[in-house]
């Protein structure tokens, strides 16, 4: 389903905290006076002058190699037109963000209030000793095509104006495949095009690199088809005016092989789609509607290749596949450009990646058993992780082929091992997350929605298609709440477990809550009386199937939710008790800790069977669990009885599965300490990895470890997750923020889904 993003959402995001997206922040120690003084007088003239008599060495003084600048004069804003430099500012920094979450390049972005093309060429220049690349952004045509042509002439470091560039890169790689599979020659198929931008002209300028004839285009703009009788033309139209008599763009759809739509939304229709030619390609990439509606396209031609720019579709033709890893490729041997060579090696890379098997964290997050190339894969999805091994490193040989790379790459192997130390493996956890919940959206029952946090909370789940809500409380309450912060909560439902038309409901809980405990301290009157309240009416919803998750604890105590799980629920088979792991996102990748939330003094059983618990959660979430456990010892260092009970925990597991990445008892400045472990532990199994799982020896110290790691070391906490239940129940941290609650359904969902399946 497509994004739903509510306008006050949009403006708390921007504004909350630090205004703003992005900030620089320093990369050397800053902490002593000694370290300001080599930092700036005196020890900074050091590299000034090396600098000074050897100037490439600024690449290796500075950050000027891993710099790019988005630059943009704000005249036409996708989707917005031409709203000037300062409103087109949260959209440069956005596209920063892009940079550095997909292929950890630094970016400045810079926002000129320059229309005139001479004045906007000459700041850009001017700025080319700061910047290893510059991405030109949101320029309108024609003015865009001359800027970066007269630019990339002028300037030494590799320039790219994405908007160009971007949409042909991607849909020439798509192109590529679709042809392969209906078996088309790109030198002999008839291209209709729909717009006339910036754009459109670079698809059509690629797909001619590629071996289409101009002769087979007919492009349309806004006045109709684009022919050598028309005196409106520039230079870049002028190329692909067509010889042929004028015609509607319904006339020369008819037998028409590929349709590429950059223009508006809703301009073709069923019926041109069905007068086209056999196996059609159609590309309708205007946002946020294309130029025919999917579902209206495939129903038209059952043999269609369909293409949108939208996420909630097959064949997702997204920027993003480009421009990280080009400029990542491009910075990396040190381009004098982004020349045509580069351009298509990404698009022949791209291409090639879709035709090879799709990892499992794609598919899991696509909710698919086998993505495959095919008809509805023909271009590799966003989230694929390869997507930077694969295209930088074609991109810099492409580079290096055609003499425009002053440092070649030596060793390729090495390279590829560089990039993905970069952003680490599973730095994209939490979209995997959310991106699987969407997938297969679960009831989730929210215990206490006369919170305003919980109505957000569930609003975004909601609207992002993340979760169904059910709401516990108040109905009265919770309807004042929701008008009275204009959410769009009206069509969900609510449920009080008090009102008199739960009544029946409560009964019915109470006899089987009686039936499950009634040699357990409760009497039939307690366990219907007990059902009045929410996380016991909620844990039942789940249990009898009304519901699928559910999520509580945002103002009550941990084992005041806990307790109902357990009594009605119950641990799943083979789980011999619950324990609690936090997942912490941090600069590295996440890492996962338990327990820190439910055993307090674990004997050395209790420890293995945590320990089994969150190994397999780790495994659900698609990533292979690299265990520490952790001690003040190291590997027999002390006898002391907590110290042997870590180390005989390790043991019984290493016995029952010696297949698991796994080891201790150690410190936890040795597990992540490689060349420390290496020199004086070298038998050990994390040697060559560092853990991504920490076991504790106890409560206290993976309780105290996940605050100070979240609090002074700025990592995001996404817990606590309950391990051991049959079915997923989740007790949120007392004061939770709206973003940890929603974290919190979107692990709920997934769990729910993997229960499902496994049941």
């Amino acid at each position: 389903m497509a994004q739903l993003i509510r306008k006050e959402d949009a403006l708390e995001y921007h504004e909350k905290g630090r205004p703003g997206k992005i900030e620089v922040i320093p990369t050397k120690e800053t902490k002593t006076q000694r370290d300001l003084a080599l930092a700036y007088s005196p020890g900074v003239a050091e590299p000034c002058k090396e600098i000074h008599a050897n100037p490439d060495d600024v690449y290796k003084y500075t950050a000027k190699g891993n710099l790019v600048a988005v630059i943009s004069n704000g005249t036409a804003v996708l989707g917005l037109g031409d709203i000037g430099p300062e409103a087109s500012k949260p959209v440069m920094e956005g596209k920063g963000l892009l940079f550095k979450i997909f292929a950890d390049i630094d970016v400045f972005d810079i926002e000129l209030n320059a229309r005139d093309i001479d004045h906007f060429v000459s700041v850009v220049k001017a700025l080319e000793p700061t910047f290893g690349g510059i991405n030109l952004e949101d320029i309108k045509a024609p003015e865009c095509f001359e800027i970066e042509t007269r630019l990339k002439k002028e300037l030494s470091i590799p320039i790219m104006h994405d908007d160009q560039h971007g949409t042909a890169i991607i849909s020439g790689a798509a192109l590529l495949n679709a042809l392969d599979l209906v078996g088309k020659d790109i030198a002999s198929v008839k291209f209709v095009i729909s717009g006339a931008g910036a754009s459109a002209i670079s698809c059509c300028k690629i797909y001619i690199a590629l071996g289409a004839d101009v002769r087979n285009m007919y492009m349309f703009d806004s006045k109709g088809l684009i022919t050598a009788t028309r005196d409106d033309l520039d230079d870049n139209k002028l190329l692909f005016a067509t010889h042929t008599q004028d015609m509607s763009l319904a006339e020369a759809m008819q037998g028409a092989d590929v349709f590429i739509g950059l223009s508006k939304g809703n301009i073709i229709s069923p019926d041109m789609v069905r007068s086209m030619g056999d196996k059609p390609i159609v590309f309708a990439l205007a946002n946020p509607d294309p130029e025919i509606p999917y579902e209206d396209a495939i129903a038209a031609r059952p043999d269609i290749i369909m293409a949108t720019g939208r996420s909630d579709y097959p064949n997702q033709v997204n920027n993003v596949l480009g421009f990280p890893y080009i400029f990542r490729g491009a910075l990396d041997v040190r381009a004098t450009a982004i020349n045509e060579e580069m351009k298509l090696a990404a698009v022949k890379a791209l291409a090639q990646l879709a035709k090879e098997p799709v990892p499992d964290i794609v598919n899991v997050a696509y909710n698919e058993k086998s993505l495959h190339y095919g008809p509805t894969y023909i271009i590799p999805k966003p989230i694929d992780p390869r997507l930077l091994v694969t295209v930088a490193p074609a991109v810099a040989k492409a580079a290096m082929d055609s003499g425009v790379a002053r440092k070649p790459i030596p060793d390729w192997e090495a390279y590829e091992s560089e990039l993905y130390k970069r952003l680490g493996s599973d730095d994209n956890l939490l979209r995997f997350i959310i991106n699987k919940a969407k997938q297969n959206p679960k009831r989730v029952v929210f215990a206490e929605a006369e919170n305003l946090k919980v109505l957000k909370a569930a609003q975004i789940a909601k609207d992002d298609g993340i979760a169904i809500p059910i709401l516990l409380g108040e109905e009265k309450k919770i309807r004042a709440l929701i008008a009275e912060h204009s959410l769009q909560l009206d069509d969900v439902t609510i449920i009080d477990p008090r009102s008199d038309e739960q009544a029946q409901k409560r009964d019915k809980f109470g006899a089987l809550f009686f039936w499950k405990r009634n040699r357990r301290g409760y009497n039939m009157y307690e366990a219907r009386k007990i059902m009045r309240e929410r996380t016991y009416f909620g844990c039942m919803m789940v249990e009898t199937g009304e519901a699928d998750a559910f999520i509580s604890g945002l103002t009550r105590q941990y084992p005041n939710t806990l307790r109902p799980a357990l009594e009605i629920i119950g641990m799943e088979e083979g789980a011999g008790r619950v324990a609690g792991m936090y997942v912490m996102l941090s600069k590295k990748g996440p890492l996962f800790f338990a327990d820190t939330t439910v055993n307090f003094n674990p004997t050395e059983d209790e420890l293995v069977d945590i320990t089994l618990l969150t190994a397999r959660a780790v495994e659900n979430l698609n990533i292979k669990p690299r265990i520490a456990m952790l001690s003040y010892s190291n590997f027999g260092s002390s006898t002391s009885p907590e110290a042997v009970l870590v180390r005989n925990a390790v043991a019984t597991i290493k016995n029952k599965m010696p297949e698991l990445v796994i080891d201790g008892e150690m410190q936890a400045g040795i597990a992540f300490n490689k060349d420390l472990l290496r020199e004086n532990y070298p038998f050990s199994d994390l040697v060559n990895e560092s853990p991504n799982t920490l076991i504790f020896p106890n409560l206290a110290a993976g309780n105290i470890a996940y605050h100070l790691l979240q609090e002074v070391g700025g990592a995001e906490a996404v817990g606590p997750i309950l391990l051991g239940l049959r079915k997923p129940v989740h007790v949120l941290q007392l004061g939770s923020s709206v973003r940890q609650i929603v974290n919190m359904v979107a692990i709920a969902v997934v769990e729910a889904q993997i229960k499902a399946q496994n049941s």
